[in-house]
């Protein structure tokens, strides 16, 4: 059996933060995503994200037409035992470049 390889070297956590503020009545609610590292953790996940970027889809074996190439980091395994499960991937699908349904742009 292959012993798994993380893509991530060093120290690397991401968790979420749940936020909340009162202005004049009105209660807003908010995450944010907190990610943090020690130098080799956050070059190694600069270094998967390049790699995602990088990547000819059509190139990767058993990936379908209109599916997207991603990783899951997990905790504990990829990530501290305090970070959330984290899935990095690519957004334009194989073979059609589309995004999927829910993606909603940024304003220019």
């Amino acid at each position: 059996m292959k012993k798994y390889k993380s893509p991530i070297s060093g120290h690397l956590d991401i968790t979420i933060i749940k936020n909340e503020d009162e202005f004049e009545g009105e209660i807003d609610y908010w995450d944010n995503i907190m990610i943090h590292g020690d130098p080799e953790g956050l070059r190694s996940l600069a270094n998967l994200l390049f790699k995602l970027a990088d990547l000819n889809q059509s190139t990767v074996a058993n990936l379908p037409v209109g599916a997207r190439e991603h990783y899951h980091l997990q905790p504990k395994w990829d990530l501290s035992k305090s970070s959330v499960q984290v899935i990095v991937g690519r957004l334009d699908a194989n073979g059609t470049g589309e995004f999927y349904n829910k993606y909603i742009a940024k304003e220019k």
